[in-house]
Parts: structure tokens; sequence; C-alpha cells
């Protein structure tokens, strides 16, 4: 028991290693939502219109209405970039020998997403004190009540990079799935637009939405923020999260999974 929690210390403390010595990456996980609040949402404040929804009690600007979509990009992106890391630490870094030591392959999984979960969360709380610095601020008991949220949607974006991760070998596939993947996930949810919108000028493309897992992960954090829970976002977030982790460690087992020719 004393070695398996000394395996989990040492894999979260190299995930906070890596993300102080790539700065790089921390920059650009902010830059994205940054360029969309401060940029992008200056465009669209005027061409569109946001009626009162939950969670909010009265109307509000267009950048308020993003920072929530926002803050789930940062999850994903970093969720996906860990797991890019994954593959290549897989092939010749550390992990390649983690996953042959003793160690039950699930564990190392888990520890490495909870690293990776934990680093997501702290970039986002950056994001939000940067929205704040420029005015576009939220209840204050909101940043703590968002936490929970947080990092359960980190768990969920981030296992599904494991699942991805343990279906391509190579580093260079990776990159080009993640493309399909992020950007279809996140253009196709609420992060941008409220899905009334998207039934507005397509229904079949808001049924899309509404099954997209990214889109309840932004509704969490959205009335989290705001001190409340969504239930129905609770739970597809929560179910999804299951799912990933599962398909996660069995793509990873040597005996069933996908991994089995490479051990």
């Amino acid at each position: 028991m004393t070695g398996t929690f000394r395996v989990a210390k040492a894999i979260i403390a190299r995930e906070f290693l890596r993300f102080v010595h790539q700065r790089e990456r921390f920059i650009a996980a902010l830059v994205r939502p940054l360029v969309w609040l401060l940029i992008f949402a200056a465009g669209f404040r005027a061409a569109l219109g946001l009626s009162i929804i939950p969670p909010y009690q009265t109307y509000i600007t267009y950048e308020t209405y993003i920072v929530p979509g926002l803050c789930a990009m940062v999850l994903l992106f970093n969720g996906m970039q860990s797991s890019l890391s994954l593959v290549y630490d897989r092939e010749m870094g550390s992990m390649r020998l983690l996953l042959t030591s003793p160690f039950p392959r699930w564990w190392l999984l888990i520890c490495r997403l909870f690293g990776a979960t934990i680093i997501s969360v702290l970039q986002v709380y950056t994001f939000l004190a940067i929205a704040a610095a420029f005015g576009i601020t939220m209840p204050t008991w909101g940043y703590l009540a968002v936490l929970p949220s947080l990092i359960l949607g980190g768990l969920m974006l981030g296992g599904l990079g494991l699942v991805l991760s343990s279906f391509i070998k190579q580093l260079e596939n990776f990159a080009g799935v993640m493309n399909f993947v992020i950007f279809p996930m996140f253009f196709m949810s609420s992060a941008l637009y409220p899905l009334w919108k998207m039934a507005e000028s397509s229904p079949l493309l808001r049924d899309i939405c509404a099954l997209n897992p990214f889109t309840y992960a932004v509704e969490l954090i959205r009335f989290s923020l705001y001190l409340q829970v969504n239930w129905t976002a609770l739970a597809w977030v929560l179910g999804s999260t299951l799912v990933f982790c599962a398909l996660a460690i069995w793509g990873y087992d040597p005996a069933r999974g996908l991994m089995k020719r490479k051990t």
C-alpha cells in the first residue's frame, strides 16, 4: 500500500514538474480562451442576443456567457495535451517503464489523470483571475463552488484523452486525431451559444449538441459558478467519466486491449 501511494505521489509530482518547466504550454492554454473572450466576444456581442435563461436571473453580456465554456475549453485542451505527452512517454519515456512495473495499470492511469486534472484546474483559475481583471466577474462564492465541477469535468475530458491515446500508437497520428475531436466537441456545444439558438437554425444540430458530453461539462460549470446544481449535467458528466475511464483501462490492458501487441 505504501508503494502504491508513493507511485501516485511520484506521478502527480512529475506532472507538476513538467507543468512548471513547460511554460509555453501554460501560456498556450490561456491564449486560446483569452482570444475568444477579448476579441471574438467583442464581435459576437452585437450579433448574438441572449435571453434570460437559467442560471442567470437577468440579462448578461456575451463575455459573461462564454466564460464557463472557455473554462471547459481549458480543461479540454489540457486533457488532450496531457494524453499527447502520454503517447510519447509510452513509447520512450517514464510511462514505458511504469507500464511494465508490477503496479496495476489502472492505478497508474488514474494517477496520471488526477495529476493532469489538478493542473487543468489551476489553469482555469488563472484564466478566471485574468477575466476578473478585465471586469468579467462571477459571484464571489461561485469561484469556490465551481471547484468540484472543474475537477469532474477535467477527469471526464482527461479520460477521453486517455481513451484516444490507448487506440493510437504514433505521436503524429494522435496530433491529427485531436483536431477531429477537440473542435467538433467545442463548437457543437453550448460553450459559445445556447442550444435554443442552435434549434432556431437546425433542430438536428441542436439534438447532436445535446448528446455531446462537453455540453454538459460546460453547463455543470456554468450552474456551479452561480451556486446552482444542474442535475442532468452532473449525471451526464459523471456517467461519461466512468465510461471513458473504463474504456481507457480496457485499452491499456495487455490481456484484452489494443496495447497487447506492444507488451
